[in-house]
């Protein structure tokens, strides 16, 4: 009965937050810090920080923005849909009320401006950086991600190709990578073999960034170990060494392009290096303004053996990422890689991949 009289108490309270946010408006004292200590300090605390269940009311863990290693990956409009819609339009509890009636787009946004400067460092790449992922061009943005990628040539011969790729960030700038390759594929008509192909090791730490330029930029590192069996074709039985440069740059409009380029460089020097660039191009749109995220995107891959008389390879890949998940954590993406050069030897694939961005809550929550 203590906690229902508590949670009742809590109710009122915030009607008296929309009265005063309401005031706020009226009287025009519109700075980010008196709206948001008028409007949100109740439960998020003045320093941003969040009270104590004993003080709200509730038992429901509230944020930390001063920790920037939570507070820095968030967009502005991740937070805006939460505070125009309340906690339940990206799956969060309904105690985070509804704030689309009492502020207006602009005071909310004023708002987050503040809530921003609780962290105080600035070596945390904003999340509005974290640009969607595409099918085959690496991102410049340090992530907490599992994926799992699919391809399979909808020409000649039957095959799965598969990859687990887990990623952790660590510090403010770093990014480990570990990808395990699977396949499945048809050596002669009615003949299969399968198994775990060349495992990848990466490294990758971002080296500039600008929210107010739109910019990220990435170098890394990859090493392509010979697990797999090349006899059976899983594997090219090959150490090689992947440097690259990785590069991000938000457009208007919600749209963006991104940049890999890098050379693949085998230990055994009697195979020839390659040099590779991929550029991808989108726009995200959200359904509703708050709902699903709908990102249409395309690829140019380009590649070529650095030696004399070799010729460009060239691939576009036609795609579309879509979020699942109501918190927007599980996102599909799906397309084709088509051969613009040598398609008479060349096949196109189907190509999809599934992200769960596990640091934004578990594989099968935030779904309603």
């Amino acid at each position: 009965m203590l906690f229902n009289s508590a949670r009742v108490l809590f109710r009122i309270w915030i009607v008296l937050i929309f009265a005063a946010a309401f005031s706020l408006h009226v009287y025009g004292q519109e700075t980010g810090k008196e709206m948001y200590d008028s409007a949100c300090s109740a439960c998020h605390g003045t320093d941003g920080k969040g009270k104590a269940p004993a003080v709200v009311g509730f038992d429901i863990p509230l944020p930390d923005f001063t920790d920037c290693s939570f507070a820095s990956r968030e967009t502005d409009d991740d937070w805006l849909a939460i505070i125009h819609e309340g906690g339940p339009t990206r799956a969060f509890d309904s105690m985070m009320p509804s704030f689309g009636e009492a502020l207006k787009q602009d005071e909310m946004r004023t708002i987050l401006g503040h809530v921003r400067t609780f962290c105080k460092d600035s070596t945390w790449p904003r999340g509005e950086l974290n640009l969607p992922r595409a099918l085959v061009t690496e991102k410049a943005f340090p992530e907490d991600e599992s994926v799992l990628s699919i391809l399979a040539p909808i020409e000649g011969l039957s095959a799965v190709l598969s990859e687990l790729i887990y990623e952790r960030r660590f510090g403010s700038r770093n990014q480990i990578e570990f990808a395990v390759p699977f396949a499945l594929q048809e050596r002669a008509p009615g003949s299969w073999v399968g198994g775990v192909g060349d495992i990848q090791l990466s490294l990758k730490r971002t080296v500039f960034h600008s929210f107010k330029s739109g910019s990220i930029l990435s170098l890394a590192g990859e090493v392509t170990l010979p697990t797999g069996n090349r006899n059976v074709g899983l594997g090219d039985g090959l150490t090689v060494f992947e440097p690259f440069v990785a590069f991000g740059q938000m457009l208007p409009s919600a749209s963006f392009v991104q940049f890999q380029g890098g050379l693949e460089l085998p230990a055994d020097r009697s195979h020839d290096d390659e040099a590779f660039w991929r550029t991808a191009v989108g726009k995200t749109v959200m359904q509703g303004g708050f709902g699903r995220s709908w990102t249409p995107m395309i690829e140019l891959l380009g590649a070529r053996e650095l030696v004399a008389g070799a010729k460009n390879e060239w691939h576009v890949v036609p795609q579309i990422q879509i979020s699942l998940s109501r918190r927007q954590h599980i996102l599909l993406n799906a397309g084709f890689r088509v051969p613009v050069t040598e398609r008479e030897v060349r096949n196109t694939e189907f190509m999809m991949y599934l992200l769960w961005d596990w640091f934004d809550g578990g594989l099968f929550s935030g779904w309603k």
